[in-house]
Protein backbone atom coordinates (compact mmCIF):
# COMPACT_ATOMS: atom_id res chain seq x y z
CA UNK A 1 0.00 0.00 0.00
CA UNK A 2 2.88 2.52 0.73
CA UNK A 3 4.51 1.76 -2.49
CA UNK A 4 1.22 2.08 -4.20
CA UNK A 5 0.49 5.71 -2.61
CA UNK A 6 4.41 6.64 -3.05
CA UNK A 7 5.36 5.62 -6.50
CA UNK A 8 2.36 8.11 -7.91
CA UNK A 9 3.53 10.85 -5.91
CA UNK A 10 7.17 10.36 -7.22
CA UNK A 11 5.96 10.14 -10.82
CA UNK A 12 4.05 13.39 -10.23
CA UNK A 13 7.56 14.86 -8.81
CA UNK A 14 9.61 13.90 -11.25
CA UNK A 15 7.31 15.29 -13.93
CA UNK A 16 6.89 18.67 -11.95
CA UNK A 17 10.44 18.94 -11.95
CA UNK A 18 11.08 17.56 -15.56
CA UNK A 19 9.00 20.12 -17.22
CA UNK A 20 8.50 22.99 -14.98
CA UNK A 21 11.77 22.85 -13.17
CA UNK A 22 12.77 26.17 -12.04
CA UNK A 23 16.82 25.65 -13.14
CA UNK A 24 16.03 24.52 -16.35
CA UNK A 25 13.24 27.04 -17.46
CA UNK A 26 15.18 29.95 -15.56
CA UNK A 27 17.95 28.71 -18.18
CA UNK A 28 16.31 28.43 -20.98
CA UNK A 29 14.96 31.99 -20.72
CA UNK A 30 18.44 33.35 -20.09
CA UNK A 31 19.58 31.50 -22.92
CA UNK A 32 17.00 33.72 -25.07
CA UNK A 33 17.87 36.88 -23.62
CA UNK A 34 21.49 36.04 -23.95
CA UNK A 35 21.59 34.93 -27.87
CA UNK A 36 18.67 37.14 -29.10
CA UNK A 37 18.71 40.70 -29.33
CA UNK A 38 15.46 41.20 -29.75
CA UNK A 39 14.25 39.96 -26.69
CA UNK A 40 13.97 42.15 -24.00
CA UNK A 41 12.73 40.52 -20.68
CA UNK A 42 12.28 36.86 -19.61
CA UNK A 43 8.16 37.34 -18.97
CA UNK A 44 7.86 38.17 -22.94
CA UNK A 45 10.04 35.63 -23.92
CA UNK A 46 8.03 33.26 -21.29
CA UNK A 47 4.47 34.30 -22.84
CA UNK A 48 5.49 35.16 -26.73
CA UNK A 49 8.25 33.00 -27.80
CA UNK A 50 6.94 30.03 -29.91
CA UNK A 51 10.24 28.42 -28.98
CA UNK A 52 9.92 28.02 -25.56
CA UNK A 53 6.19 26.97 -25.83
CA UNK A 54 7.57 23.77 -28.09
CA UNK A 55 10.32 23.03 -25.78
CA UNK A 56 7.88 22.93 -22.86
CA UNK A 57 5.64 20.71 -24.43
CA UNK A 58 8.22 18.58 -25.81
CA UNK A 59 9.44 18.23 -22.37
CA UNK A 60 6.03 16.98 -21.40
CA UNK A 61 5.46 14.60 -24.59
CA UNK A 62 9.22 13.55 -23.69
CA UNK A 63 8.21 12.44 -20.11
CA UNK A 64 5.38 10.65 -21.46
CA UNK A 65 7.28 8.78 -24.26
CA UNK A 66 9.63 7.56 -21.68
CA UNK A 67 6.91 6.18 -19.84
CA UNK A 68 5.51 4.20 -23.10
CA UNK A 69 2.52 6.44 -22.57
CA UNK A 70 2.69 7.06 -26.64
CA UNK A 71 -0.43 8.08 -27.90
CA UNK A 72 -0.45 10.22 -25.41
CA UNK A 73 2.74 11.81 -26.11
CA UNK A 74 1.57 12.20 -29.84
CA UNK A 75 -1.28 14.28 -29.05
CA UNK A 76 0.96 16.70 -27.18
CA UNK A 77 3.50 16.40 -29.38
CA UNK A 78 0.76 17.05 -32.54
CA UNK A 79 -1.07 20.30 -30.27
CA UNK A 80 2.38 22.00 -30.48
CA UNK A 81 2.77 21.39 -33.65
CA UNK A 82 -0.56 23.18 -34.54
CA UNK A 83 0.03 25.73 -32.01
CA UNK A 84 3.89 26.66 -32.16
CA UNK A 85 4.30 25.67 -36.24
CA UNK A 86 7.59 23.50 -34.52
CA UNK A 87 7.37 19.62 -35.21
CA UNK A 88 9.49 17.64 -32.42
CA UNK A 89 8.94 14.17 -32.37
CA UNK A 90 8.48 13.16 -28.32
CA UNK A 91 11.21 10.55 -28.82
CA UNK A 92 13.84 12.98 -29.50
CA UNK A 93 16.29 13.75 -26.70
CA UNK A 94 17.06 17.74 -26.12
CA UNK A 95 20.08 19.25 -24.67
CA UNK A 96 19.84 21.93 -22.23
CA UNK A 97 19.38 26.04 -23.36
CA UNK A 98 18.10 24.81 -26.76
CA UNK A 99 16.85 28.26 -28.60
CA UNK A 100 14.64 28.09 -31.40
CA UNK A 101 14.63 31.63 -33.55
CA UNK A 102 11.68 32.12 -35.35
CA UNK A 103 10.93 28.44 -35.65
CA UNK A 104 8.18 28.13 -38.25
CA UNK A 105 8.52 24.72 -40.12
CA UNK A 106 11.23 23.14 -38.00
CA UNK A 107 11.30 19.23 -37.96
CA UNK A 108 13.00 17.23 -35.49
CA UNK A 109 12.86 13.06 -35.98
CA UNK A 110 12.48 10.40 -33.28
CA UNK A 111 15.90 9.31 -32.80
CA UNK A 112 17.35 12.92 -33.19
CA UNK A 113 19.95 14.24 -30.16
CA UNK A 114 20.57 17.92 -29.56
CA UNK A 115 23.25 18.54 -27.34
CA UNK A 116 24.13 21.47 -25.13
CA UNK A 117 23.42 25.74 -26.54
CA UNK A 118 22.25 24.48 -29.61
CA UNK A 119 20.70 27.01 -31.76
CA UNK A 120 18.20 26.32 -34.34
CA UNK A 121 16.96 28.73 -37.21
CA UNK A 122 13.32 28.21 -38.89
CA UNK A 123 12.74 25.49 -41.48
CA UNK A 124 15.67 23.46 -40.37
CA UNK A 125 14.49 19.48 -40.86
CA UNK A 126 16.86 17.35 -38.46
CA UNK A 127 15.45 14.12 -40.42
CA UNK A 128 16.08 10.55 -42.02
CA UNK A 129 17.06 9.58 -45.43
CA UNK A 130 15.78 6.90 -47.57
CA UNK A 131 14.36 3.75 -44.64
CA UNK A 132 15.41 0.50 -44.73
CA UNK A 133 13.55 -2.77 -45.53
CA UNK A 134 13.17 -5.95 -44.12
CA UNK A 135 12.57 -9.29 -46.58
CA UNK A 136 9.22 -8.53 -46.94
CA UNK A 137 9.93 -5.06 -48.07
CA UNK A 138 8.24 -2.96 -44.58
CA UNK A 139 10.40 -0.04 -43.36
CA UNK A 140 12.90 -1.49 -40.36
CA UNK A 141 12.07 -0.10 -36.84
CA UNK A 142 13.36 0.44 -34.02
CA UNK A 143 16.96 1.67 -35.53
CA UNK A 144 19.02 5.13 -35.42
CA UNK A 145 17.53 7.15 -38.60
CA UNK A 146 17.96 10.61 -37.18
CA UNK A 147 21.03 12.62 -37.22
CA UNK A 148 22.81 13.82 -33.84
CA UNK A 149 23.73 17.27 -33.36
CA UNK A 150 26.83 18.53 -30.89
CA UNK A 151 27.17 21.25 -27.97
CA UNK A 152 26.88 24.68 -28.95
CA UNK A 153 25.78 24.51 -32.36
CA UNK A 154 24.22 26.62 -35.27
CA UNK A 155 22.33 25.36 -37.40
CA UNK A 156 20.64 28.43 -40.32
CA UNK A 157 17.04 28.70 -42.07
CA UNK A 158 16.53 25.84 -44.41
CA UNK A 159 19.25 23.63 -43.62
CA UNK A 160 18.79 19.88 -43.67
CA UNK A 161 20.93 17.25 -41.73
CA UNK A 162 19.55 13.64 -42.32
CA UNK A 163 20.62 10.13 -41.45
CA UNK A 164 21.06 8.22 -38.52
CA UNK A 165 24.71 8.00 -39.10
CA UNK A 166 25.18 11.77 -39.28
CA UNK A 167 27.13 13.22 -36.54
CA UNK A 168 27.62 17.06 -36.23
CA UNK A 169 30.59 17.94 -34.01
CA UNK A 170 30.89 20.43 -31.27
CA UNK A 171 31.00 24.61 -32.29
CA UNK A 172 30.10 23.86 -35.93
CA UNK A 173 27.73 26.02 -37.98
CA UNK A 174 25.56 24.54 -40.53
CA UNK A 175 24.49 27.82 -43.41
CA UNK A 176 21.14 28.15 -45.01
CA UNK A 177 19.81 25.93 -47.08
CA UNK A 178 22.46 23.89 -46.96
CA UNK A 179 21.71 19.86 -47.67
CA UNK A 180 24.15 17.79 -45.34
CA UNK A 181 24.20 13.65 -45.21
CA UNK A 182 27.75 13.14 -43.86
CA UNK A 183 29.32 13.97 -40.43
CA UNK A 184 31.31 16.84 -39.72
CA UNK A 185 33.70 17.60 -37.13
CA UNK A 186 34.24 19.55 -34.62
CA UNK A 187 34.96 23.42 -35.19
CA UNK A 188 33.86 23.35 -39.20
CA UNK A 189 31.28 25.57 -40.53
CA UNK A 190 29.73 24.84 -43.81
CA UNK A 191 27.80 26.69 -46.17
CA UNK A 192 26.52 26.42 -49.84
CA UNK A 193 27.82 28.45 -52.54
CA UNK A 194 24.59 30.02 -55.02
CA UNK A 195 25.77 29.93 -58.59
CA UNK A 196 27.42 32.59 -59.74
CA UNK A 197 29.37 33.19 -56.18
CA UNK A 198 32.89 33.96 -57.44
CA UNK A 199 35.90 32.42 -55.55
CA UNK A 200 36.52 36.20 -54.84
CA UNK A 201 33.07 36.77 -52.71
CA UNK A 202 33.64 33.53 -51.01
CA UNK A 203 37.40 34.63 -49.68
CA UNK A 204 35.78 36.94 -47.41
CA UNK A 205 34.50 33.46 -45.27
CA UNK A 206 38.02 31.68 -45.36
CA UNK A 207 36.90 29.38 -42.08
CA UNK A 208 33.97 28.18 -44.09
CA UNK A 209 33.34 25.02 -45.88
CA UNK A 210 32.45 26.35 -49.26
CA UNK A 211 30.13 23.45 -51.67
CA UNK A 212 29.38 24.76 -55.31
CA UNK A 213 25.76 23.93 -56.20
CA UNK A 214 23.69 23.24 -59.64
CA UNK A 215 20.34 23.36 -60.26
CA UNK A 216 18.75 20.00 -61.69
CA UNK A 217 15.92 20.55 -63.98
CA UNK A 218 13.72 19.54 -61.59
CA UNK A 219 14.74 22.45 -59.88
CA UNK A 220 16.19 20.83 -56.97
CA UNK A 221 19.97 22.01 -55.67
CA UNK A 222 22.94 19.66 -55.37
CA UNK A 223 26.49 19.40 -55.04
CA UNK A 224 28.72 19.53 -57.76
CA UNK A 225 30.31 15.87 -57.79
CA UNK A 226 33.88 17.39 -59.39
CA UNK A 227 36.92 17.79 -56.44
CA UNK A 228 37.46 21.33 -57.75
CA UNK A 229 34.36 22.48 -56.67
CA UNK A 230 35.03 22.06 -52.84
CA UNK A 231 36.56 23.78 -51.09
CA UNK A 232 37.18 22.35 -47.00
CA UNK A 233 38.38 24.83 -44.77
CA UNK A 234 38.13 24.23 -40.82
CA UNK A 235 38.21 27.08 -38.38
Amino acid sequence: MYRLLCRPAWEAFLFFQEVFGLTRLGETLRAYQARDPAARSRLEIFLLYPGVHAVLYHRIAHFLYCRRLKFLARVVSQWSRCWTGIEIHPGAAIGHRLVIDHGMGIVIGETTVIGRNVKLYQGVTLGAKSFELDEHGNPVKGIKRHPDIGNHVVVYAGATILGGMTHIGDNCVIGGNVWLTESLPAGTKITARPPGFTSVRMAMFSPWVALDVNTTRSGSVTPNSSAASVRHRRS
